[in-house]
């Protein structure tokens, strides 16, 4: 014999190591094992127990299953509630053993006992398969029927089961759900709500949903009744009747009057009611109201309620319990877009929940107020998120400052506010700014003929303030070697500035100097300066050029491919002094980029919040496009002017006349001759085209020499077309506004550094084009 339930808990309990409970265990499972064989009747309800006990423990308990059958068809109540729990818990609808339960279900169903009823029904509720609930479906709708409210109740939950396994048979179930929603049962009513909804829920041609709006006015009648003259006292709640079956009730109503004004107009009244009847001061009646919301803003209701309903969740702010925040400000985030104006009056309270030390309530009020930023509230809302991220966790710092640069660039007043709002972001997290924002920043200041001065002198008084953020580090000195000139001859025209500083040239290489050397100056912004230092060879006086020049030749032999590369470019650039005004003209502005505000990963943080690449020519702007390789917006250099020759001429210069020389001399090129378009005022390869019109045929067909740099002492010419030559496929070089231009590049086997590249011009818009010129860098 073994022992009982209680006496194996204590057992188990007392083990001291898994070891001991191991043991007990495997001398509990033989036991049972060997009772199971004999055939020992009288103990198989306790073993039954004792197994679904070790199961609990995890254990293997399988061999148990057929004892749960047996137990089953036992006439006995007790036998079959231990029998049917172990049934719910050892199988699952999967395996093939409960095929064998079916006769069982069906027998039971049709029992007098309403227990053992109960049992069934609940059993089928929890594990009915596909094939068992298409079997047992007649007899649980006929239950639905029953005179006893407590079979009605298991049976409309058992009907959810079976129509999710078998939907065919809803029509089978739709006019009982008729009669049960005038039952006076509470737990019948909540039954078949839930059904409802379920059946809502899963319903894709609309059908059911017809057929359910068809009972709105007993779902209002029993709304009504629940919060006027109650329904069942010992349902009651802190004074609220029955929250559960409102919230019920509500939850239907709101799916059945979602795209449906009709039905919709009719909820209108008693959804007014809930909500001002409601008592807001406990938290079941903050559940009513909150479902109360829920229903008003996806059903057609009127606008005075949906305002209503967000002042609703207004109160729920002022809630000192979190959970009723949380959902407030989740719910907020969800109708914001429905009805902006209502929700932009509680902007305040939204705000203050940056100061609540509750992590998931300030993540959610930041969401919102990321919403609620509009052209007429930026200032406001900005300053704030700024002030947020003073103090803010570093989780919240890469999504923060993506968002804030991205609300600044979308609503800001003027482009002044947003060259300050952009910079005090840099000041603060600048590590974590994207590099769009970078390049959007240097568009803007480029592009604005009025910024660069202003733009020139706040990013040297921030950068004399702090040069710890790699990102301000970056924007302000490729401002600086821009406008170093606008910097040097101009007072300070910053408004906050104490006095209006006059900055010489000396300050302005200290400063470089000074950022060159610091620790936290990653190799990114160490190409940054290095580009500022020759750019401002060209701006500065010459007795600067000697400090400039030792600065960049530090880095000649630097263990930084691009850092080396570039002071060695640098460094040849300064034997050429009347060409490099020309090379360290200021750059075109380029492109915007479009911001991304999805950085919430440490994998998408930009580069200057990780550690620095060895390869990152992109991340710095070149000299110009003959010193190194453009970016993508700027590979075509194609100019529309008026300065276009009058005939189309090709003539044969010397390297001393031709820009071509330009790559040459820098590059240790000899003195080749190239065939090339004449250009005197212009350091590329010109081809000035006549005033003729561009007609929608090829009209040019122009050899364009590339430069031999592979090979400084090469003779360039144009060379014949030889029998043997290597015709590479044609490739579309650019393509925009109606011009299309196609080059096709010749090799030829005996003289493999040489290129020939015959250039198509087409034009596909229906306007001739004039003046048109085609400027072309060779690097």
């Amino acid at each position: 014999m073994s022992q009982h339930l209680r006496e194996l808990i204590k057992v188990v309990r007392s083990a001291r190591t898994a070891q001991e409970e191991r043991e007990v265990i495997t001398k509990e499972l033989a036991a049972i094992r060997t009772a199971c064989a004999q055939e020992e009747n009288d103990f198989r309800p306790r073993n039954v127990a004792k197994m679904l006990y070790i199961h609990m423990l995890g254990y293997n308990t399988q061999f148990g299953q057929m004892e749960c059958l047996k137990l089953i068809v036992s006439p006995h109540y007790s036998d079959k509630r231990i029998g049917y729990l172990g049934l719910m818990i050892l199988l699952d609808e999967k395996q093939e053993v409960l095929m064998l339960v079916t006769n069982s279900l069906k027998n039971d169903l049709n029992h007098f006992n309403q227990f053992v009823v109960g049992l069934a029904l609940c059993a089928l509720g929890n594990i009915a398969s596909q094939s068992i609930a298409r079997d047992t479906a007649a007899e649980v709708e006929k239950q639905l029927s029953s005179s006893n409210p407590y079979i009605r109740k298991k049976a409309a939950l058992c009907a959810l089961r079976i129509l999710r396994k078998v939907p065919e048979l809803v029509e089978y179930f739709l006019p009982r759900i008729k009669n049960l929603l005038s039952d006076k049962n509470h737990g019948v009513l909540i039954a078949t709500l839930s059904l409802m909804i379920e059946l809502s829920k899963t319903d894709n041609n609309g059908t059911i949903l017809q057929h359910f709006r068809k009972l709105t006015p007993t779902l209002l009648r029993t709304m009504r009744q629940l919060t006027q003259s109650g329904f069942a006292p010992e349902y009651d709640v802190a004074g609220i009747t029955d929250p559960f079956l409102q919230v019920k009730l509500l939850r239907l109503l709101g799916i059945l009057g979602a795209s449906d004004p009709t039905t919709s107009d009719q909820m209108n009244d008693i959804l007014a009611q809930v909500a001002t009847n409601t008592d807001s001061m406990r938290n079941v009646g903050n559940s009513i109201l909150y479902e109360c919301v829920q229903t008003i803003m996806s059903i057609e209701s009127e606008n005075g309620l949906r305002i209503l309903a967000v002042n609703i969740l207004g109160r729920f702010l002022m809630n000192r319990d979190n959970n009723s925040r949380y959902v407030a400000l989740n719910t907020l985030c969800k109708v914001v877009g429905i009805e902006p104006e209502a929700v932009q009056r509680h902007r305040n309270m939204i705000v203050d929940c940056l100061k609540d030390p509750d992590i998931s309530i300030r993540r959610r009020s930041l969401e919102l107020i990321y919403a609620l930023v509009n052209a007429t509230n930026v200032r406001n809302l900005v300053r704030e998120l700024i002030s947020f991220l003073l103090v803010a966790d570093i989780e919240f710092r890469p999504d923060l400052t993506a968002r804030l640069c991205a609300l600044t660039e979308q609503y800001a007043p003027h482009k002044r506010w947003q060259v300050d709002t952009i910079l005090k972001i840099m000041s603060i997290a600048g590590n974590y700014v994207p590099d769009e924002v970078c390049s959007n920043l240097i568009a803007l200041i480029a592009s604005t003929k009025d910024l660069q001065t202003y733009a020139a002198h706040k990013m040297y008084l921030a950068l004399t303030k702090d040069i710890s953020q790699q990102a301000m580090v970056q924007v302000g000195v490729w401002c600086i070697g821009e406008f170093g000139d606008l910097l040097t001859n101009s007072t300070s025209p910053v408004e906050d500035a104490k006095e209006f500083v006059k900055v010489s040239e000396t300050d302005v290489l200290n400063l470089l100097s000074r950022i060159l050397k610091a620790p936290t100056t990653t190799a990114p912004s160490k190409i940054y300066i290095l580009t500022a230092l020759m750019k401002l060879t060209a701006r500065f006086s010459t007795e600067y050029h000697e400090t400039a020049r030792h600065l960049i030749s530090n880095y000649t032999a630097d263990l930084n491919l691009e850092l080396q590369s570039r002071a060695c470019e640098f460094e040849k650039m300064f034997q050429w002094n009347n060409i490099r005004s020309q090379l360290l003209d200021r750059m075109p502005p380029p492109d915007p980029k479009p911001l991304s505000t999805s950085i919430s990963s440490p994998a998408s943080l930009p580069s200057r919040a990780r550690p620095p690449r060895t390869n990152t020519r992109e991340e710095a702007p070149a000299v110009d496009q003959l010193v190194t390789k453009p970016k993508p917006e700027d590979e075509t250099l194609i100019n529309f002017g008026d300065d276009a020759s009058d005939s189309l001429t090709t003539q044969t210069q010397s390297v001393t006349d031709n820009p071509m020389d330009v790559l040459n001399k820098i590059f240790g090129g000899s003195g080749a001759s190239v065939s090339v378009n004449p250009a005197p005022s212009n350091p590329v390869l010109n081809i000035p085209i006549t005033n003729t019109p561009i007609i929608n045929t090829p009209i040019v067909n122009t050899p364009i020499m590339a430069s031999p740099i592979l090979d400084p002492n090469a003779s360039v010419s144009t060379p014949g077309l030889a029998n043997n030559q290597i015709n590479l496929p044609p490739f579309i070089a650019f393509q925009q506004s109606g011009l299309t231009i196609q080059f096709q590049c010749i090799k030829q086997p005996t003289s493999p550094h040489l290129t020939l590249v015959n250039a198509i011009f087409y034009n596909s818009s229906p306007q001739p084009m004039e003046n048109f010129i085609f400027q072309s860098a060779v690097p």
